[in-house]
């Protein structure tokens, strides 16, 4: 008989092979449908990805501050911190630190693309839009009722790449924030892992 009270992680724990190859399918889904999306009648348009030094740092700057404040929730949030270490543990236990490179990289770009780049302007470029937007995001991180916490922190943290995404009319601010966001993240859980510190040497 299962415990209910248990706090085994719902999801099976997959190797390095099948996270980088979901990861790339990912990936690749997020665009395809975002292309696919761009040619529906109720497509609302595509916000640019155009270069700017300035929204360069901006977005750097965003993804230290979602970090920190990620640690804050972390640190004064136990449900949060249990809910965080599942999932995190769950994706970045089985990886070596070379792949936390594609870990920030694909997730960053795709997502970014499709639910600011595609979706926001399709609900609207307003907060309709961003809180559409980043509803869709923290759902799409919602993978059992453990992780409800972290999910949560995700659609808020989706409210923040959305209002900076319609702020500078450019993709380039969440897709840098998202990308710092996410290797920040990476770094930290892995190097405070014990039992991640000899992987990848």
């Amino acid at each position: 008989m299962v415990d209910p009270t248990s706090h085994q992680p719902e999801l099976e724990p997959l190797n390095r092979t099948q996270i980088l190859i979901a990861m790339g399918l990912t990936a690749i889904l997020w665009l395809i449908i975002a292309k696919v999306w761009l040619r529906t009648p109720f497509a609302g348009g595509q916000l640019p990805l155009a270069w700017s030094g300035q929204d360069l740092g901006l977005g750097l700057v965003l993804g230290l501050l979602i970090t920190g404040m990620s640690a804050l929730l972390y640190w004064l949030w136990p449900t949060y911190r249990h809910a965080s270490d599942l999932y995190l543990a769950l994706v970045l236990r089985p990886l070596i630190w070379g792949d936390i490179f594609w870990l920030g990289l694909l997730p960053g770009l795709s997502e970014e693309l499709l639910f600011r780049g595609v979706l926001l302007p399709t609900l609207g470029l307003d907060w309709s839009g961003i809180l559409g937007s980043a509803l869709c995001f923290g759902i799409l991180h919602f993978s059992g009722r453990q992780y409800w916490p972290y999910a949560l922190w995700a659609t808020v943290v989706g409210v923040m790449f959305g209002y900076s995404a319609v702020v500078s009319h450019n993709l380039l601010l969440p897709v840098v924030a998202h990308i710092a966001t996410n290797w920040i993240a990476a770094i930290l859980w892995k190097w405070r892992s014990p039992q991640n510190k000899s992987i990848g040497k």
